[in-house]
């Protein structure tokens, strides 16, 4: 025993041939506990995906050794670059099992309640992540409390068996510097290798190649999560020549809207929104179809569609900046940045919007303003003296749409007009009570014979869509009684929430597999409409109905000007030609051709146009100040 405590603590005095025996032990210990926490994060990669065999998966990683090294070398360089730094065991250990177990239960939850992975890009969102969080129940599974008991024993056998090692500050700088070589050499050549990521995704035989959640679980989650960090880098797109952006942006010319055609503008996004007849299930069922009935009859009176969206169940900005900038993809707005917004301010509109949440929530309020609106309305500056921001979420449309009339009416009133108004709502943001129905009962486990739990999200869920649907068409006639020309565009920004693992939609027999159009559409797909009243269909000569078509929200805005009349600027002039090409750009690089099959190849005209696209939207994004300032 004496001669381990020597080699375990080398106390003074040891005999030096004790030395090197100690640093072998250091040595192997801290390496066995940055082993270890990477270990940890392995079964709950595995069991983020309900959808997916945790077993298979597990089985996979062990037979992946490239895979496996990836996921326990971050927390391997990581603790020592930390020892190094700090120079005691336990607390290097500590501070490396905060963000690598961090990580995998934020991933393991996300996926839960939500569907979709951890992204590095979602730290951005550290502080949304409390209030988006709140109405989530986190469920402490058996596999999370073994996690976590392992974590804690590794951190008593740090305190008890591991020294506070090297105190010569030249080796311990030397040490620190070394690993943090080690690290940024093994994100650059390996964590960020798209080459290396595809080599090691698994066939179809395990998972959907289609399906970015699978893939990236598939990897484990330290590695995937790692691959997203290179997203936070400004990357331009690949061939990227500002050049040929520019020349291809300057071969369309700016046209100003008519003076006799500048028609009031009123969009609203709303809330996880969808049409829930569009599931067989449900669309059966009379209640359910009641609930639409008034929507399904303004779809009729109106040019309508599906938005093809990029996310489910969140990412609500996504669909709103895509609309209002018309970029399939983006980097984070930090400047003034070139969008519709901006055209509208240059032809005289007055650009305003609301929405009856926090302006910090994904920072709208400052990138409302980076996107061209002059005013923009939060709970902050208007709406928290007549509604609490938390109750906001079960029951604000009312209050929205009358807000948005109000001061429509007020600005034209006050000759402050033409208006670009748009808004987002915050009615019917998920999570719904899953144990109980809160109100009315559409659906009936017995009447339907579908589980208590998919009955229970729905009614909830309905609850809310039945009062906006309700807001929505109070607004259209109080719209269609003004003199003054409106064109309304409404449209959802993704699907609903449903239980954790979608439970609630797999109750319901939703495909969300991804394996045909049908099943993508499940997943992805939310209702537009455009609208006008009467005195903006004799002002545009258009009666405003009949079937816009399906496309990404990049489109959204372009089939508004085109049911106008109007031209617009460049950049919308450049999209027609690419929405002709494919409607669909989705950031799963997929799309839609001209026969309507779902691909992720094109064929090289339409790929060439896609690249532009790409190549113009960055240039436009990054290089073009719509102030005018340089």
């Amino acid at each position: 025993m004496a001669h381990l405590y020597r080699v375990i603590r080398f106390p003074k005095g040891s005999d030096p041939r004790y030395l090197v025996w100690h640093h072998l032990w250091l040595s192997l210990g801290l390496t066995a506990l940055g082993v270890l926490l990477g270990w940890l994060t392995l079964p709950l990669a595995a069991a983020a995906d309900s959808e997916l065999s945790s077993q298979a998966l597990m089985d996979y990683y062990l037979q992946q050794p490239m895979l496996l090294w990836l996921n326990l070398l971050a927390p391997v360089l990581l603790i020592w670059l930390l020892y190094f730094l700090i120079g005691r065991c336990w607390a290097a250990y500590l501070l490396t099992a905060l963000p690598v177990l961090g990580i995998a239960l934020a991933n393991f939850y996300k996926m839960q309640l939500r569907g979709d992975p951890l992204l590095a890009s979602d730290l951005k969102l550290v502080n949304e992540a409390g209030g988006i969080v709140g109405g989530y129940t986190l469920e402490i599974t058996p596999l999370i409390q073994n996690t976590l008991l392992w974590a804690g024993l590794g951190l008593l056998l740090a305190l008890i068996l591991l020294p506070r090692g090297v105190r010569r500050l030249s080796v311990r700088l030397m040490g620190f510097f070394s690993a943090a070589a080690l690290l940024a050499a093994a994100l650059w050549g390996s964590y960020f290798s798209s080459h290396l990521y595809q080599q090691t995704t698994p066939g179809e035989e395990l998972i959907n190649p289609w399906s970015d959640s699978e893939v990236y679980v598939s990897h484990g989650v330290l590695y995937p999560f790692l691959y997203t960090v290179q997203t936070l880098l400004p990357s331009q797109p690949q061939g990227y020549d500002a050049q040929v952006a520019q020349t291809i942006l300057e071969s369309y010319e700016e046209e100003d809207i008519p003076a006799d055609q500048k028609v009031n503008v009123v969009g609203i996004m709303l809330e996880a929104f969808c049409d829930l007849t569009d599931f067989s299930a449900l669309g059966e069922v009379e209640a359910v179809q009641n609930v639409y009935a008034p929507w399904h009859w303004l779809e009729e009176h109106s040019v309508s569609g599906n938005l093809l969206t990029n996310i489910f169940a969140g990412g609500t900005v996504d669909t709103e900046w895509c609309f209002l900038t018309g970029y399939s993809s983006y980097d984070d707005f930090t400047q003034p940045t070139d969008s519709y917004v901006w055209y509208f301010d240059r032809q005289g509109y007055n650009t305003r919007g609301s929405h009856p949440g926090y302006g910090w929530f994904y920072n709208r309020q400052n990138i409302n303003q980076y996107l061209g609106f002059q005013e923009y309305w939060f709970s902050e500056n208007h709406y928290e003296e007549l509604v609490d921001p938390v109750g906001a979420q079960w029951n604000s449309d009312y209050l929205l749409v009358d807000e948005i009339v109000n001061d429509l009416q007020t600005q034209l009133e006050e000759d402050k007009g033409p208006v670009f108004s748009f808004s987002v709502s915050y009615q019917n943001h998920g999570p719904y009570e899953w144990t109980y129905t809160a109100n009315e009962a559409y659906l009936d486990p017995e009447e339907t014979g579908l589980p208590e739990e998919s009955c229970h999200v729905f009614n909830n869920y309905l609850h809310g869509v039945s009062m906006t649907i309700s807001a929505l068409t109070g607004m259209v006639h109080d719209l269609e009684e003004m003199e003054e020309p409106v064109v309304v565009v409404l449209f959802g920004d993704h699907k609903p929430w449903g239980g954790n693992g979608n439970s609630a939609y797999e109750g319901i027999g939703a495909d969300f597999s991804m394996t045909s159009l049908e099943s993508f559409y499940e997943y992805y797909s939310t209702p537009y409409l455009i609208w006008a009243n009467s005195a903006a269909k004799e002002v545009l000569n258009n009666d405003f109905e009949g079937d816009g078509g399906d496309f990404s929200p990049c489109f959204l805005m372009q089939e508004l000007f085109d049911q106008c009349g109007w031209t617009g600027p460049s950049y919308l002039q450049f999209t027609r030609e690419v929405r002709q090409a494919t409607p669909l750009v989705h950031q799963q690089g997929l799309y839609l051709t001209t026969d309507g099959q779902l691909t992720d190849t094109l064929e090289e005209e339409q790929e060439e146009l896609v690249n532009d696209l790409f190549y113009v939207q960055y240039y436009r994004q990054h290089k073009i100040d719509p102030t005018g300032q340089s």
